[in-house]
């Protein structure tokens, strides 16, 4: 299972990869169908209302690196859920099948859509990817609830008395013969 990650996991990163860095050298094409979605979310959060060239070159800049993250190996699961957060808003700004009149033009957004829909199942089997190891709420609570709170205390104190005890004879055998 780990040869396939690590084979899966460049694949699946490289068209963010690709996109973040191709968008980050030309925002302005991305730039005008991004307006009317910045202008909407703008409204409902203010923070966000603003230039969309920034917003576009802050959300590629997130995608390429968290791609590169995801594609190497590190802080996978994050990466791999920061990417499914950008891809959501992305998706629905770019492929806006639903809006097109010509069917043909429809048709190719609407298998867009679903190929960035099928990508953000991957990218949340990814996120919840722990490496056939626990997760650690599941170790936390197994731990508590499996824990024998004599047991807890005892092991630590017996260990505590045998290394004294032959520390003790030690010391003892050490002073009956010098004299």
């Amino acid at each position: 299972m780990a040869a396939l990650r690590k084979l899966v996991r460049p694949l699946l990163a490289t068209p963010f990869i690709t996109g973040g860095l191709r968008t980050l050298g030309q925002p302005e094409a991305v730039g005008e169908v991004a307006q009317p979605v910045v202008r909407a979310v703008g409204k409902r959060v203010p923070v966000l209302a603003g230039d969309p060239l920034q917003l576009v070159r802050v959300t590629s800049t997130i995608q390429a690196a968290a791609g590169l993250l995801f594609a190497t190996g590190r802080a996978p699961r994050l990466a791999a859920l920061t990417l499914a957060a950008t891809l959501v808003p992305t998706s629905l700004t770019a492929h806006a099948f639903g809006t097109v009149e010509d069917l043909e033009e429809r048709a190719r957004q609407r298998a867009h859509f679903l190929t960035d829909l099928s990508a953000l199942g991957g990218l949340l089997i990814a996120a919840a990817d722990t490496h056939g190891k626990p997760s650690l709420a599941y170790r936390s609570r197994h731990a508590l609830d499996h824990r024998h709170p004599v047991n807890a205390v005892r092991r630590p104190v017996e260990a505590a008395a045998a290394s004294t005890a032959n520390r003790a004879k030690a010391v003892a055998a050490f002073l009956a013969g010098s004299r």
